[in-house]
């Protein structure tokens, strides 16, 4: 379904607000999977419009961060949604991230409020200087909310920030990618349109709340349109299965279908009611596309997005679905590929794929330089994505300029593991790539140089260590040992030549 909305309708409003136009008191937002009732999306605007109150009563204005790091929960989704009504900037944290993590992200965002699970606010107040209030896995906060439900939704402009996300950067530090609420618009829009959502579909939710692919993509389609979401508190084959009958649309990484397709219950018969599949956040195999059409009858409809970006390219809903291609691009959104030189890329080579849009981000963080970088003089976004476009207008990703890791479909960065393990007592050096995995898609695998003599490293020792300070799912997966790191004549470790060696095709 499209949202029916003048352009001029559009400028200066809340995303919330627009949404709102586009859902009723009396449809079910959230169907319990436990014995709690359903929500309503009435229930939306009473509960959004008092945490908005209570944000307010805290002092907060337009434009401060509020810091969420909680499990996922209709009352996680309570608190976005007020943040967006009272104009302030919403930063979700991956709940796997340690505490060295955290303060890094304190220490970068400056947040004015910070929310988390109970059994880390001793850890965070050790060295946030703001309030550090909680909310646990059923919902309960910290403190008493204010019973007025009644909130004007501040005004914002297309470029007021609605949301920071943090992305893995060149110097290994995250960069706090700013949202804007034009952008979730945007995106919203398109992708309703191109995946002809209807108000009747109902959201099989299993995704995290922390990224773009289940707090915008996943919620956002659902709330536009006034559907319904059934939210599943994590990934677990299973669950999935047993809800997929009463669903409509259900999106997953590849690493989900995977799961799925391990399980014996998945089936056509589970699969009879659904009406789209989508897959992202990482490259989806010709195998699994294949063997998924083949177990279920349906295909997968596979995309490309980052989190600068959102959605920028799709498969369609009506046409062919080419497995190992990311469709075309979204309505609104520019692409070009170029070679080198900056040249246009003329026949399916592959070349830097570069994106323009209202989709794309405002810049990063407090990095100006970085922004600036990052972007043509015309106003186009380097993705650092490697791509080739067929005869058809079909956009394969071949690969990615940068050494970022997709793991499960969560974004990694080499060098801040490296930087860790060069740190252990005994390490010369280290280098971490990522190798593919059937499972993961690519799993983390750290190939370390040693001391002489230091029997005392050993993988297990080092993934011991990993796992005591970072998130788990950065930590290696395998540790190789080697006397020395190929390098360039430039001194640069050639980690396509220990990609090659250690998988040979």
């Amino acid at each position: 379904m499209l949202l029916e909305m003048a352009e001029s309708e559009l400028m200066h409003k809340n995303f919330y607000t627009v949404c709102r136009a586009g859902f009723a008191d009396d449809v079910v937002f959230i169907r319990q999977t436990d014995d709690r009732p359903d929500i309503y999306y009435s229930d939306l605007h009473a509960q959004s419009g008092r945490i908005a109150n209570h944000l307010t009563e805290l002092g907060l204005t337009k434009g401060d961060r509020v810091m969420v790091q909680v499990e996922k929960s209709p009352q996680n989704l309570f608190w976005y949604f007020a943040c967006l009504r009272a104009g302030l900037i919403y930063l979700p944290l991956n709940t796997a991230y340690l505490e060295h993590e955290i303060e890094y992200f304190v220490s970068d965002a400056e947040p004015s409020l910070i929310l988390c699970d109970p059994q880390k606010q001793p850890l965070i107040d050790n060295f946030a200087s703001c309030p550090v209030h909680t909310l646990d896995d059923q919902g309960c906060y910290s403190k008493e909310l204010p019973t007025q439900t009644d909130f004007k939704d501040i005004e914002c402009a297309d470029d007021d920030i609605a949301a920071i996300l943090y992305t893995s950067g060149t110097t290994g530090k995250p960069k706090g990618a700013l949202i804007t609420h034009a952008n979730l618009l945007a995106n919203s829009r398109s992708l309703s349109d191109a995946w002809q959502w209807q108000k009747e579909d109902v959201m099989l939710h299993a995704l995290p709340v922390f990224h773009v692919h289940g707090l915008f993509v996943a919620t956002h389609l659902p709330v536009i349109n006034g559907s319904t979401i059934i939210l599943l508190s994590k990934f677990k084959p299973d669950e999935v299965i047993r809800y997929l009958p009463e669903s409509t649309v259900y999106m997953g990484v590849p690493t989900n279908y995977v799961r799925l397709l391990a399980n014996p219950g998945f089936n056509q018969q589970a699969c009879k009611n659904m009406r789209l599949f989508t897959s992202g956040s990482a490259p989806l195999l010709v195998q699994t596309f294949d063997e998924f059409q083949n177990r279920t009858s349906h295909t997968i409809v596979e995309r490309y997005g980052m989190t600068e970006t959102g959605m920028n390219t799709s498969n369609p809903i009506d046409g062919e679905r080419k497995p190992g291609a990311v469709g075309k691009p979204l309505a609104g959104v520019e692409v070009r590929i170029l070679d080198d030189d900056d040249n246009p890329v003329t026949d399916a080579s592959p070349g830097n794929l570069q994106v323009r849009g209202k989709n794309v981000f405002k810049g990063y963080w407090r990095l100006p330089e970085k922004t600036a970088e990052e972007f043509t003089e015309d106003g186009f976004f380097r993705t650092g994505d490697i791509a080739s476009l067929d005869q058809d207008g079909y956009i394969a990703i071949m690969g990615r300029d940068k050494d970022l890791i997709i793991s499960g479909g969560l974004n990694i960065y080499p060098k801040e593991i490296e930087a860790v393990i060069d740190k252990i007592p005994g390490v010369l050096e280290s280098a971490v790539i990522g190798l593919p995995h059937p499972d993961f898609g690519e799993a983390v695998t750290a190939i370390v140089v040693a001391e002489e003599n230091r029997k005392d490293l050993t993988e297990s020792s080092i993934i011991s260590q990993l796992k005591s300070q970072i998130a788990g799912f950065k930590v290696a997966k395998q540790v190789h040992f080697v006397n020395e790191l190929p390098r360039n004549t430039m001194g640069k470790v050639q980690k396509n030549i220990l990609r090659e060696k250690l998988n040979p095709q």
